[in-house]
């Protein structure tokens, strides 16, 4: 049985986790509207990816006998100034995840919940990989500057990206 602390955390988790979803679309529908439709898969993607890992936590506290909570997210900022702007707030927004997860298992060591700690460990593994991504890509920006030749074969690339949106992704996208 998860304790009631351990369960309004994960709950909260389950607000972020939401909202990093519905971030994401936002920036992804921004991407595809102003024509770069590969950044835009590569947005799609991780959109998905955040909602999976909103499901997880559902799962995990239904099966400990809790009750998973799904919140009314609050609306994410909807317009951007460029695709620098986007991946610089994914990646802050990846560290704040980051933190929180940290929180999270901090929290299960001091509730001595082993059970909790062990299932985190997934997500403290994929946000050392979300933020690495990150910095990857603002690496890849950071290389093409003004240039839009650059930032064509950018776009191209990110959208074909393994594992990203790119290879079977989204639908039309």
């Amino acid at each position: 049985m998860i304790s009631s602390k351990i369960e309004a955390a994960l709950n909260r988790q389950i607000d972020l986790e939401g909202f990093s979803s519905n971030y994401y679309l936002a920036m992804a529908s921004w991407a595809e509207v102003k024509g770069y439709k590969g950044v835009a898969q590569f947005l799609y993607h991780h959109s998905d990816e955040e909602r999976m890992h909103m499901l997880k936590l559902v799962s995990y506290i239904n099966d400990r006998g809790g009750h998973a909570i799904v919140p009314a997210f609050a609306a994410p900022q909807k317009d951007f100034q460029n695709i620098r702007e986007i991946f610089d707030i994914v990646l802050s927004h990846e560290v704040k995840v980051s933190n929180e997860i940290n929180a999270l298992v901090e929290l299960c060591i001091q509730e001595k919940d082993y059970t909790t700690h062990n299932f985190l460990q997934w997500y403290v593994t994929e946000q050392i990989e979300e933020e690495s991504l990150a910095r990857t890509v603002i690496d890849k920006l950071n290389l093409i500057g003004e240039d839009k030749g650059g930032m064509y074969l950018f776009d191209r690339d990110l959208g074909n990206m393994p594992g990203e949106g790119g290879k079977g992704g989204h639908g039309k996208h």
